[in-house]
C-alpha cells in the first residue's frame, strides 16, 4: 500500500457525489504522530466524533523516532523546580529573534501558553524529571529534565535576551526513542475516549463540495478503498524527506551524503494532499542538516575552519545552526583544530579524525590550505582566547581556551565525510489554529495541517532548537484539535 501511496504528483480532489451514503465523522485526522494524536485527543475531548486514519501497523511515526526532547519555557515546573529563571516574555523574544520569518502571534501564544502545555503533557500520565544537565550535549545521556538545546547562549541572542535552558527530555536513557513514552500515552488517553482509529489505512485523495470547502476523504487498507464525511480534515501526515523527487526538487541538500531522518511515509503525501486543495507551501527549501562536533563538550574548545583555513560559525553554537554555515562554505567543507591538551576521539565520530601534526605549519600543509592562513587564524584565536575574547565571532568566554599545546589533530566536518543527517523543515501556510491557507492568505474551510507537513514555528537548521518540532507538534496539535471540533459533519440522512 505504501508504494500506491508515493510519488510527486498531486492527489485529486474528488466532489461530494462520492460521499453519498458514506460514514460520517466530526473529525478526520490524517497521521498518528505526536501532531495528530494530539489533535485527535483534544477534538474528542470537545465532543467530537473522531476518526483518526495512520498508514503504518502502528502508531508513532517519525515522533517516536525522536529522542524526547519538548521545547518549553516561560517558568515550566522543571525550570522552578532547577532554579532555572525563565519567562514567556524572554522565550517570546528568543524565538522571535532567531525565526527567519518569525509570526508573532504564533510565537507569543506558543510561550504564553508554554507552562500550561508542559503540564498537559505530564497530564498523560508521566513526569518530566525535576533535574538540570549543564553540560554541552546533543541530548541527556540520562534521564536529566532540563538542559540547553538551542542558541539562547550564542551571540548575538545572549544579549538580546537572558538565556535559559528549555529543551525538556522524557525520563528515558540514551538519544533516540524518548519519544515514543508520550505516544504509547496517547495512544491510551485516546482509547479512554471515543475517537476511532484504523491502522494500514492511508488517505489517497481529499474531498470537496462545490464550495472549495473540505468535507472528507478518501481512504485505502490493502485492496479496500472507501470514503468519509467529515466537519474537518486535519493532515498531520509528516514531512518529504523520504520522498527523492520532492527532495530533488525542494531540497537538494538532502541528497545522497547524508542520513535522511524520518519514517517510510514522510513521503510529501500531506503536503501534495493540502496542494491538491490550494494549500500554499512555504519554506520548502530549508531543511535540518547536521554532524556535531560534540560531546565530548570540550570540543568546542576547538575552532573550526573552512578550506580558506578562516573561522566563520562561533563554535559554540547549536550543532545545526554550526551544520547550516559549513554547507555554505566551498565544497562543504570544514574541519575541527584541537591541541593535544583538548584532544580526545570520540568512541563513535560524526566527524571522523583526519590526522596529527607536531606544528601548525605541518597541520596547515596536510589539510591542503592556503599558506599562513591557519597559522594566522590560530595565532589570532589564541591571542584573544588568552584575554577571554573573541572579537571577530563572539563565541562564549566559557569556552574560550587557547589552543596552543601541540600536537595538533583536525576532525573532518566535511559532507560526504562526516555523518550528516537531516529532515525537512517546509510545510502547508496555516493559521494560529492550524487552518491551512491559500496562496493569497485566505483560509481554506474545512482543512487543517499539523506537525510536519504544517509551516509554523521551526523554519532553518540555523534557527533550530532541539525540541521545536515535538513542542510545536503537540501543541499546534491541540490548537486545530479543538478548533475544528466546533465544526460538525453534515448529517446525511439515510435514502
Amino acid at each position: 500500500m505504501a508504494d500506491a501511496l508515493k510519488g510527486t504528483a498531486l492527489p485529486d480532489l474528488l466532489n461530494s457525489t462520492v460521499l453519498d451514503g458514506a460514514e460520517e465523522f466530526d473529525v478526520v485526522v490524517v497521521g498518528f504522530g505526536i501532531a495528530g494524536a494530539c489533535a485527535a485527543l483534544e477534538a474528542a475531548r470537545a465532543g467530537a466524533s473522531v476518526l483518526l486514519l495512520e498508514r503504518a501497523a502502528v502508531h508513532g511515526g517519525t515522533s517516536s523516532m525522536a529522542g524526547g526532547h519538548f521545547y518549553l519555557g516561560g517558568g515550566t515546573a522543571v525550570q522552578r523546580a532547577t532554579g532555572q529563571a525563565d519567562t514567556s516574555e524572554a522565550m517570546f523574544d528568543y524565538l522571535m529573534a532567531i525565526t527567519p520569518v518569525p509570526d508573532a502571534a504564533k510565537i507569543r501564544a506558543y510561550c504564553d501558553d508554554s507552562p500550561a502545555h508542559f503540564d498537559w503533557l505530564e497530564a498523560l500520565g508521566f513526569e518530566f524529571e525535576r533535574s538540570f544537565y549543564p553540560e554541552k550535549a546533543v541530548i541527556q545521556p540520562g534521564t536529566q529534565g532540563l538542559m540547553f538545546t538551542g542558541n539562547e547562549k550564542v551571540w548575538p541572542f545572549r544579549d538580546q535576551t537572558p538565556p535559559a535552558p528549555r529543551g525538556h527530555k522524557v525520563p528515558k536513557p540514551g538519544d533516540t526513542g524518548g519519544a515514543g513514552m508520550v505516544l504509547d500515552l496517547l495512544v491510551e488517553r485516546l482509547a479512554e475516549t471515543d475517537a476511532v482509529v484504523r491502522f494500514e489505512t492511508g488517505v489517497t485523495n481529499l474531498v470537496t463540495d462545490a464550495s472549495a470547502r473540505v468535507i472528507g476523504v478518501a481512504w485505502k487498507n490493502f485492496e479496500q478503498t472507501g470514503v468519509v464525511r467529515a466537519g474537518s480534515v486535519i493532515v498531520a501526515a509528516g514531512g518529504f524527506v523520504m520522498n527523492p523527487d520532492m527532495v530533488a526538487e525542494h531540497t537538494p541538500a538532502l541528497g545522497s551524503k547524508l542520513f535522511t531522518l524520518g519514517s517510510t511515509y514522510d513521503d510529501g503525501l500531506g503536503l501534495r494532499l493540502g496542494k491538491s486543495a490550494g494549500a500554499a507551501w512555504e519554506h520548502m527549501d530549508e531543511a535540518f542538516i547536521t554532524a556535531p562536533i560534540y560531546p565530548p563538550s570540550d570540543f568546542v574548545r576547538g575552532l573550526v575552519v573552512n578550506k580558506e583555513g578562516k573561522r566563520f560559525v562561533a563554535e559554540d553554537s547549536y550543532h545545526s545552526r554550526t551544520s547550516y554555515h559549513v554547507m555554505k562554505q566551498t565544497d562543504s567543507a570544514a574541519y575541527l583544530i584541537l591541541d593535544s591538551q583538548h584532544m580526545a576521539e570520540p568512541a563513535m565520530p560524526l566527524c571522523p579524525l583526519i590526522d596529527g601534526w607536531e606544528s601548525v605549519e605541518e597541520m596547515e600543509a596536510g589539510l591542503a590550505l592556503p599558506t599562513g592562513s591557519l597559522v594566522e587564524t590560530l595565532a589570532t584565536y589564541n591571542a584573544n582566547a588568552a584575554r577571554g575574547e573573541d572579537p571577530d565571532l563572539h563565541k562564549h568566554p566559557t569556552w574560550l581556551t587557547p589552543q596552543d599545546q601541540g600536537p595538533w589533530g583536525a576532525f573532518d566536518l566535511t559532507l560526504g565525510t562526516a555523518l550528516y543527517a537531516g529532515f525537512t523543515m517546509g510545510g502547508m501556510a496555516c493559521d494560529l489554529d492550524g487552518r491551512v491557507l491559500d496562496e493569497s492568505g485566505s483560509v481554506i474551510p474545512g482543512l487543517y495541517a499539523a506537525g510536519a507537513c504544517a509551516a509554523n514555528i521551526a523554519q532553518d537548521g540555523a534557527g533550530y532548537s532541539s525540541g521545536t518540532q515535538l513542542g510545536e507538534g503537540s501543541y499546534f496539535g491541540r490548537r486545530a484539535g479543538r478548533h475544528a471540533a466546533r465544526t460538525r459533519a453534515p448529517h446525511t440522512p439515510p435514502a
